[in-house]
């Protein structure tokens, strides 16, 4: 059921949870007398706070007269109340900017986002590259490292590259590498990655003529495919999350760097709604550490080149009109760079 607030209690509402995202510490009726743009008597404003309080969407600590929001009151405030902050002209050239690179893969592109919203946040950011919806098999490369190891690497159409060790059979000879090669490019550059390993599989009968076991060598090739399209993420400021714990609190410490160190955590944490921006508060995210955080998600869209995310977990009392507009923003100067960047490749 949601409770429908009176003009009144919607502003005190506001007005408590800005003043505790600005100073730290519980509100008082005395401080909100001065703060709400209407004449109301701290006894009224006392007796609005109890209702909300008994509402749910506020309380106290300890002992003090003062209030502090809930996490039913920051939901509330995000839904019903929340106005995104329009970013300065300054702030989008400081952006832009920071992403005026030569950048020769989307990753790093990826990887310096997170870097970059997290400097200007304080907080923690996760970016995740585009899901390429049409993503190609671009190349095969094999490079000899001595006593029969070599280095396979793929190359995909967004300039990705995945790369692994294999050891090869002490009977095959340099001549037939360079044909496994030259057929494996032949038969399967160019096709979406879904269709490569079938059209590999295809080609083993070709590939008989070259060497005489040649599904070990399909595996090896195909963990390397199935790495390359998998969804990767980057993580900014790490250490950021730590200034949230509470004095002393070691585990909460050592869980939540476990977190951020795990890509399926990150994974199930961040999560895609479908939404174009997204605000998960506390109990609302899949794990019980972070109780007292809030992640804000921004998908952002590449034409062609597929949808991608950028995310930021921070403490539940952020500035959330500061930060979406920020969110807001900044995936639109990510989206222009990563049109340029695409641009650029493919002339």
């Amino acid at each position: 059921m949601i409770e429908l607030l009176t003009e009144r209690q919607l502003l005190i509402l506001e007005a408590i949870i800005q003043d505790y995202t600005n100073a730290g510490r519980p509100v008082g009726s005395k401080f909100l007398e001065q703060q709400l743009p209407m004449n109301v008597s701290s006894a009224t404003i006392r007796n609005e706070m109890a209702v909300l309080e008994h509402l749910g969407f506020i309380g106290k600590e300890h002992s003090s007269s003062g209030r502090v929001p809930s996490l039913k009151g920051y939901r509330y405030y995000v839904d019903n109340l929340v106005k995104p902050d329009e970013i300065d002209q300054n702030e989008i050239e400081s952006i832009r900017l920071s992403l005026d690179s030569n950048y020769y893969k989307v990753d790093e592109i990826i990887k310096e986002s997170a870097k970059i919203l997290s400097e200007m946040t304080n907080y923690t950011a996760i970016t995740f590259k585009p899901e390429v919806k049409n993503l190609r098999f671009q190349g095969f490369r094999v490079l000899p490292l001595g006593n029969q190891q070599v280095m396979m690497i793929l190359i995909t159409s967004d300039g990705n590259t995945e790369s692994q060790l294999f050891n090869l059979p002490r009977d095959l000879s340099g001549d037939e590498i360079e044909a496994v090669i030259r057929v494996i490019n032949d038969r399967i550059v160019g096709l979406p990655l879904d269709q490569v390993i079938a059209r590999l599989h295809e080609t083993l009968p070709l590939l008989l003529h070259y060497v005489q076991h040649p599904l070990g060598f399909l595996d090896i090739f195909g963990s390397i495919l199935e790495r390359s399209a998998q969804e990767q993420f980057f993580v900014g400021g790490k250490l950021n999350l730590l200034n949230f714990v509470g004095d002393g609190d070691v585990e909460q410490i050592k869980k939540l760097y476990s977190l951020i160190e795990r890509s399926d955590d990150i994974n199930e944490l961040v999560g895609n709604s479908g939404q174009t921006i997204q605000v998960k508060i506390g109990d609302e995210l899949t794990n019980s550490s972070l109780a007292n955080y809030s992640l804000i998600s921004a998908t952002y869209d590449v034409a062609q080149h597929g949808q991608g995310l950028i995310a930021l977990l921070g403490p539940t009392n952020m500035p959330y009109s500061k930060m979406i507009g920020l969110m807001r923003a900044f995936r639109e100067e990510l989206t222009r760079k990563l049109l340029d960047y695409y641009h650029l490749y493919e002339e």
